[in-house]
């Protein structure tokens, strides 16, 4: 069925998603014109300054097809799991149906994929800063005195967006769609008035003249190709939110609006340094009239670049979301902004972060000329690591390897010449991406392993049901009314708090719920399979919720759910028993000391179970247990 014989309720939604998707997801890629053809320019020796113009060309317009059209849009984005994207979708179609012990590990495919995770925070914090100082370096093409204010303009602006952040992102989410169709429109505008004189231009199109370039510079080509990447940077988020909007909307936006702008905007940029020969002036900004016409084109250029810095920030909240529901970062703060949006979410500390990452690159780096040698590296190491994940999830899924083997393969060495050639920016600062990346993954690697051996430690001598029904029915123990909701890391034995409760105080309520929250490797869990309950006897039931790892757990609805069930629990009565861990260090668990530190310092300052779950302070009993690491 075609979209124009589709029924006009669903046109009407199809038309939104496509509006949304090229407000959120391409307002990164779509900001690149502002400063990619410039910074690949200045990689190149003076002379022969046609045929370098028209392989630049050639090699930024062959990158975005290659990637953008053939890899992400074409292969990766069918690689979803129940419609989800990113690379913790990957992580969980490798995990799908392995037995729980296994899934806990952290094998070397998992590790790769942490590390890919890892980077998307160094881009989270280097795309709004580059996007935001490449729009207000618009007012040197207005003012070439304005140099100076540049940082400020975009420190600035970078402080208001991140403070806005908590009034949640479907207070400006409406002007995204129409604010990116201005854009991509003046995009093409630009662009197709200076190809419309100059269609000399269209010879780039040609992958010669990009393969010619290379071959003329040899000695330029890895400081080439690290700039020629900005052109396809934000690739990853068409994969990222393939959740929210769908691969047929984002395919839809891409090839109705974005691509078609980026490339006649880059052309055209092109042909204006061709009529142009030795212009050392930005040619994006070049292309508006002077004087108005670059004040409102630098005025629309912020606004885009926020759009595409909103993007970032909305991913780093969801991918840091899935990280704490897989157990790969210590509980935060998660603030529902929409509640008809369950997508749309807050994280104060994560925000905290950001902005302030943010701000301080821009004011380290001043300048998108400084600050493209630390742009890229991050980028193509997470686009490398999907790749070789990708190939994973196609052998997994049995898909013909005579087919997945020379395309992966063309991707990868696509990948890694841009790895590659981004490798030489560390020493020039793109060690910073890097650095963010390395703390990331301490964290998350920490954070996983520490939750596994604690999990060992406790369970490693479990009591089995028949040794707790021993203990209930002991002549000292003594049963009093009430609910009381234990809750249990396990779906099997019995929680260590209920142990130390009935130790310290020798009585037991009459109703006992023994909680597990379990995470699954799906993005969410349909409600009909939500909820399992079983009646053990003598007033003990056992109650296992399960969640999507885009989805964030409620106890009272979960208990809700239960009492409907015939569970005898009402969430806003019972009594809730939580294990207090206190973290001790210098034992002899397999991790190295710094490690034992960095978890019991993340275990100290880690939202507290109790408030993660939604559960009124009041009915909450903590009981401490010392753990030696």
């Amino acid at each position: 069925m075609t979209a124009l014989s589709l029924p006009p309720r669903h046109r009407g939604a199809r038309a939104a998603l496509v509006l949304g998707a090229l407000g959120v997801v391409f307002g990164d890629i779509g900001t690149s014109p502002l400063y990619t053809m410039k910074e690949c320019l200045i990689r190149l020796p003076a002379g022969d300054s046609g045929d370098n113009i028209l392989g630049v060309l050639s090699l930024m317009f062959w990158s975005l097809v290659i990637v953008v059209c053939v890899k992400y849009l074409l292969c990766v984005m069918r690689a979803d799991n129940q419609g989800e994207g990113g690379i913790f979708a990957l992580l969980g179609l490798l995990q799908a149906g392995r037995d729980s012990d296994r899934r806990s590990g952290t094998g070397a495919m998992t590790l790769l994929i942490l590390v890919g995770a890892a980077l998307l925070y160094g881009d989270g914090i280097i795309t709004p800063a580059i996007s935001v100082l490449g729009a207000a370096e618009g007012l040197t093409a207005v003012d070439p005195g304005a140099q100076r204010f540049v940082p400020w303009l975009a420190a600035a602006v970078l402080a208001v967006l991140f403070w806005f952040q908590h009034h949640g992102t479907h207070r400006i989410g409406g002007i995204f769609g129409p604010l990116m169709i201005t854009w991509f429109a003046t995009l093409a505008l630009l662009g197709g008035w200076q190809v419309a004189q100059h269609p000399e231009v269209a010879a780039a199109l040609n992958p010669l003249r990009g393969w010619l370039l290379l071959c003329r510079h040899p000695r330029e080509i890895s400081a080439l190709l690290g700039a020629v990447v900005l052109v396809v940077t934000g690739a990853e988020a068409l994969y990222a939110d393939m959740g929210h909007f769908g691969r047929g909307p984002i395919a839809l936006a891409w090839y109705g609006g974005a691509f078609p702008g980026l490339v006649l905007n880059y052309f055209g940029q092109g042909a204006w340094l061709l009529a142009h020969p030795g212009a050392s002036e930005n040619p994006f900004f070049a292309l508006a009239p002077p004087g108005l016409g670059r004040a409102l084109l630098t005025a629309l250029s912020i606004l885009a670049a926020i759009v595409a810095s909103q993007a970032l920030i909305s991913g780093s909240y969801s991918l840091t979301r899935q990280a704490i529901q897989l157990g790969y970062f210590p509980r935060l703060k998660v603030s529902h902004t929409n509640p008809d949006q369950p997508g749309q979410i807050y994280l104060p500390l994560v925000n905290t972060v950001l902005g302030l990452g943010c701000i301080l690159t821009v004011a380290l780096f001043g300048s998108t000329d400084r600050l493209a040698a630390a742009y890229g590296i991050a980028v193509t190491g997470t686009m490398a690591i999907t790749t070789i994940a990708y190939f994973c999830v196609t052998r997994r899924l049995r898909w013909p390897l005579a087919l997945t083997l020379p395309v992966c393969a063309i991707f990868l060495f696509v990948d890694l010449a841009f790895l590659g050639a981004n490798a030489r920016k560390i020493s020039e600062g793109g060690w910073f991406p890097l650095a963010i990346g390395a703390v990331v993954f301490a964290i998350m690697h920490t954070w996983n392993t520490g939750r596994r051996e604690i999990f060992h430690r406790l369970y490693q001598q479990r009591v089995t049901d028949t040794e707790l029904f021993g203990i209930i029915h002991s002549p000292h123990l003594k049963r009093v009314p009430g609910v009381a909701v234990f809750m249990v890391s396990s779906p099997k034995g019995p929680p260590i708090a209920l142990l130390h409760h009935v130790k310290a105080n020798r009585c037991l309520h009459r109703t006992v719920v023994l909680l597990s929250i379990l995470t699954d490797d799906l993005p969410a869990v349909p409600p009909e399979e939500r909820l399992l309950t079983f009646e053990l006897g003598d007033g003990l039931w056992r109650v296992v919720g399960r969640y999507g790892y885009m989805e964030s757990p409620d106890v009272g609805a979960l208990l809700g759910e239960a009492r409907r069930r015939h569970v005898p629990v009402e969430a806003s009565r019972a009594v809730y028993f939580f294990n207090r861990e206190m973290i001790i260090t210098g034992g002899s668990a397999p991790m190295w000391e710094w490690q034992k530190r960095l978890y019991a310092f993340l275990s100290r300052n880690a939202r507290s179970a109790k408030d993660y779950y939604q559960i009124t302070p009041t009915q909450i009993v903590e009981l401490g247990l010392p753990i030696h690491l």
